[in-house]
Parts: structure tokens; C-alpha cells; sequence
């Protein structure tokens, strides 16, 4: 095998490598690959990598050359750039246009999109459209319903030190942004930050995830065929194309995968000052009191958990903490619910997604053959590495220091941890870093307010799983660890958008008071003024003293 080298920018280590949802299974190429060859089209510009055991030739120097590296980079944000200073994006019409277009695209592409997913994940084709297509076009819907309210400008209130005086704050794009989105949902997590993207009228990049190859060369014809050229762009490619784009000055990056890529892509952002929105992830834990619907509570940690692309999603259910009391009853719940939506045997389900590539297999498979876990294992375990499925596997009380409690599983294995008192959960959760999504079972008033005072975490839900995504009148993004801004409906046009302040006066009123020289009589009016009081500034003109 041939190592590939990484430019210095994006140097992390192995283990970082292996982690990361953006970057996975970029690392080798046999000796028999040869460079990339570069494919130019009118919207969107593609890498593929073509293997053949001949020696080089004229055609693959010509390859060499055509290797998408800083300087294409450059010339690609310089073109955006200047189709932005023109001022096309920043209208109404243009953005309407685009998002139409959109909306078109989702219902006319359906079952291609579908397919892709189903090619690179096989996910399910009911999960592939709730999660991936009817996501799209929530936000696509709301978007265009909303988007000449959003645009309008705020009133704001002014004060007697400005009188007479109106102000706003106008919303205006930042320029050209950058989307990295990541493979387990390469659809709807590509798609919705470009329509907040175009909304906010700016123009855009996406660099779809090189792990879902399907999803990311459909994504490049689509948004060919459908977008303006000038303003939305698609660059395929793994991690030197990546590099090359993140060298560049952008106005906004918005980045999904791993905390330890986004640290790459915030150093990369923080050369040039540009501002991020970091969707990571974390250890997203679920807490689950005995005083609830039990059958209720297991059927939702399921759908949260394994019928979530097999825990392959941010948002998934990490860990559960329960009383030790409880956990055999709650394990016995959550054992029926999966025989009754996947069988006897999971793996052969038709209903759950694979594992997305040999490298993630493997890392899970080592998480549950770690010596501090795989006696912990009390359902589930089997894997089919030809399928690249690992059945839904619960473990009981695994040690802290295990591999499966140290980092983000983003698969189908879930511990439960177990204490004496359900309100021990809260230090257990607060010892680790801010998870982006935190969920209570619970009938205990009491318990939930506790939780939603006590708790940090990039979202929170109540008796449930990963639904409050789909609330778009909710912002989605993290807090610490797991990421920085937020995003879907409204949040998206503001996140992408600049707030400019914007203060209108006249010429018909011009008092001296404010300019020197500052006489005592002067200074007691504008002392009078500046605090606010109508009685001490009756006095400052009748020339009394405070």
C-alpha cells in the first residue's frame, strides 16, 4: 500500500483521521492509483480517481495538471466572488428563483436521490425520504414562504441622544460561503445549508462528503442541471481538495462532521478571520426515569438509536443512564421493541441502514471487542462484515474507562449506565463535554424542569428522540465540544446573513449643546439628557441647579 500524503493543513492524527465523518477512507491508495483527473462542468466541478495498472502516460501528465489545488481553488472563489460584487444574488427574485428550482429538483429527482441513498447507505427508502427528502423540502417550503418577511428590515427604537432620528437593522448576505457537509445524511445535511445560504442571497460552495459517493455525484448533477452556475458550485473530491479549499478567504464556512475536523477547518478559518458554524457531535445521552410509559419510552429510543441510519447520525441516542433497579426491566422493553420492528435476526433486516464504509465497521467492531467491554454485552453483538452490518448491541454498565465510553460511538451499540438515584445522571452528563442533543424520560415535573436548568446541550427534548430537528421553528447546532451556531428556517437566513445597523437622521435639528465649547450650562443640560431625567432637564433650561 501507498500512503497518501496530507498537505500540512490537514495533518491530524490517524486516530482523529479515523473518527471523522468528513475525511474517512482518504488516508491510502494502492501504487496502481494514479492522480486525479479533473471533469469541468458549466455548474460544478468533479474529481474522480482512476485506477490502471499501465505506466504514465501523456494522458495522466495531463491529469497532474489538472489536479484541483489552490490556485483552481482561488480562481473558483474569485469567479463567486465577482458574480456576487454584481449584485445579482442580493435580489429577491433571484433567491425566489433559486429556491423554486430547488423545490422542483426535490419532487422531479425523488427516486434518483432515493437510490443514491439506498447505494451508499442502504437506507431504508421510507427513512431515506422522511429524513433526507421531506426534511429538504420543509425547509425549502418554509423558506419560500417566508423569505420576503425575513428580508424586510427591523425597526428599532431610538433614544433622545439621536432625536430626531429612525433606525434598522438590515439583514444582507455575507458573500461566498463554504459548505462542507458530512455522509450519513449527505442529502438533506448538503441541502439545507444551501437553501439558508441562498436565501440570505450570498453564493456558494458545497464540498459533499467523498464517503458517500453516490449521494455526492448525484448532489453535482443536480445542482448543476438546476442552479445558476454563477452563484453554486459543487467540488467533489477527498481530503487534498478539501485542503485546497480551505486555504481560501470565505465570508462563512459551515462545516458537519467530527470535533477533531472541525478543530482543522476552525484553524484554517481562523487564518483569514472568517467565521464558522461548527455541527459536530458528541455523547449525546438519554436519560430514562422509571416513572413513564415503558413500552412508549422503548419504541422512542429505538426509533432514536437503531432506526436512525443504525446510530449513525449526531443527534442518536449515545448512552442511556437508568437506576440500576430499573435497567432489566428497561432492557427487556427495548429488547422486545427490536425484535418487533427488525425480527429475530436484525442484520438480515431490510429495514436498517449498513455501516458506511469498512473503516467505520472496524472501529465499531473494536469498540465492542475492548477488553473493558465485550463482557458487558447483554444483547446483540453479531456482525456480517460483508454486509457491514452489526446487529442493535446493549451493554450494562460499562466501565469509564472503556473505548465505547470515551468517544462517540456513531453506531448501532449503546450502553446503559446505571446509578441509585435518577438525579445522579446530572453529574455524569456534566462531567463530559456539552453533547449536542440531550433527552429525559420522565413524568416527573420536577425532573424535567431540573434537567432543562441544570443540563448545557445543543438541543433538548422531553420524552422523546431526534424529533426536534424536525422543528423549524427551533435552531439546530451545538454548545462546546459539539459545535458553535445554529441553523434550520430563520436561524439558517440569519446565520448566513450580516445584521448592519443602520441610523437615519436629518439636517432640520442640530443643537449646539452636543459640540464645544462645553460651557457649565451646557454641560448640565447634557448631563440631564444623558440620564434620561425630563424634570432634571426642565431644570438645566430654566438654569437651576440638580
Amino acid at each position: 500500500m501507498k500512503t497518501l500524503s496530507l498537505p500540512p493543513l490537514l495533518t491530524p492524527t490517524p486516530s482523529a483521521l479515523l473518527g471523522s465523518r468528513a475525511f474517512a477512507n482518504t488516508l491510502t491508495l494502492t501504487t496502481k492509483c494514479f492522480p486525479k483527473q479533473l471533469h469541468f462542468h458549466s455548474r460544478c466541478v468533479v474529481f474522480s480517481t482512476h485506477s490502471t495498472s499501465a505506466t504514465l502516460s501523456v494522458e495522466s501528465e495531463v491529469e497532474k495538471k489538472q489536479v484541483f489545488d489552490g490556485d483552481k481553488a482561488s480562481l473558483l472563489v474569485s469567479e463567486l466572488r465577482k458574480n456576487f460584487d454584481t449584485g445579482k444574488s442580493k435580489s429577491y427574485e433571484w433567491r425566489i428563483s433559486q429556491l423554486e428550482s430547488i423545490a422542483k429538483m426535490l419532487v422531479e429527482k425523488e427516486e434518483e436521490i432515493i437510490d443514491a441513498l439506498v447505494k451508499d447507505l442502504s437506507k431504508p427508502r421510507m427513512e431515506a425520504y422522511i429524513t433526507e427528502i421531506f426534511q429538504a423540502k420543509t425547509s425549502c417550503n418554509e423558506t419560500l414562504q417566508e423569505l420576503k418577511h425575513w428580508m424586510k428590515p427591523e425597526k428599532v427604537s431610538t433614544s433622545i441622544t439621536t432625536f430626531p432620528s429612525s433606525a434598522e437593522i438590515v439583514s444582507e448576505p455575507l458573500g461566498v460561503v463554504l459548505i462542507i457537509s458530512t455522509w450519513n445524511f449527505p442529502f438533506s445535511l448538503s441541502l439545507d445549508p444551501i437553501i439558508g445560504a441562498i436565501a440570505a442571497g450570498n453564493t456558494v460552495v458545497l464540498k459533499p462528503s467523498e464517503i458517500s459517493p453516490a449521494t455526492s455525484s448525484l448532489l453535482a448533477n443536480l445542482l448543476e442541471t438546476y442552479l445558476d452556475n454563477s452563484a453554486v458550485r459543487v467540488v467533489e473530491g477527498a481530503v487534498p481538495e478539501t485542503t485546497a479549499l480551505l486555504e481560501q478567504k470565505w465570508d462563512k464556512i459551515l462545516y458537519t462532521g467530527s470535533a477533531r475536523v472541525g478543530r482543522i477547518v476552525m484553524a484554517a478559518a481562523a487564518k483569514h478571520l472568517t467565521p464558522v458554524i461548527l455541527e459536530l457531535g458528541g455523547k449525546c445521552p438519554a436519560v430514562v426515569d422509571s416513572n413513564i410509559n415503558l413500552q412508549v419510552t422503548a419504541r422512542r429510543i429505538i426509533a432514536g438509536k437503531w432506526a436512525c441510519n443504525s446510530g449513525q447520525a449526531c443527534i442518536s441516542v449515545d448512552y442511556i443512564i437508568t437506576r440500576k433497579d430499573f435497567a432489566p426491566t428497561l432492557i427487556t422493553a427495548l429488547k422486545d421493541g427490536l425484535e418487533e420492528f427488525f425480527g429475530k435476526d436484525p442484520i438480515e433486516s431490510k429495514d436498517m441502514s449498513r455501516i458506511v464504509s469498512p473503516t467505520q465497521f472496524a472501529r465499531l467492531v473494536r469498540l465492542l471487542d475492548d477488553d473493558k467491554a465485550s463482557d458487558k454485552i447483554v444483547l446483540g453483538g453479531q456482525r456480517d462484515e460483508k454486509k457491514s452490518k452489526i446487529a442493535p448491541t446493549i451493554l450494562l454498565d460499562v466501565p469509564e474507562e472503556a473505548m465505547v465510553m470515551q468517544e462517540e460511538i456513531f453506531g448501532p451499540i449503546l450502553p446503559i449506565i446505571t446509578v441509585d438515584n435518577i438525579e445522579d445522571s446530572f453529574s455524569i452528563i456534566k462531567s463530559r463535554p456539552k453533547p449536542l442533543a440531550a433527552y429525559l424520560f420522565t413524568n416527573n415535573e420536577q425532573l424535567k424542569k431540573d434537567y432543562v436548568d441544570k443540563i448545557s446541550s445543543g438541543g433538548m427534548l422531553i420524552n422523546d428522540a431526534v424529533v426536534h430537528v424536525a422543528t423549524r421553528g427551533l435552531p439546530f447546532g451545538g454548545v462546546g465540544e459539539s459545535g458553535m451556531g445554529a441553523y434550520h428556517g430563520k436561524f439558517s437566513f440569519d446565520s448566513f446573513s450580516h445584521k448592519k445597523a443602520v441610523l437615519y437622521k436629518g439636517f432640520d435639528s442640530d443643537p449646539s449643546i452636543r459640540y464645544p465649547p462645553y460651557t457649565p450650562e451646557k454641560a448640565k443640560l447634557l448631563r440631564a439628557i444623558l440620564d434620561g431625567s425630563i424634570f432634571h432637564i426642565i431644570l438645566a433650561l430654566l438654569g437651576w441647579s440638580k
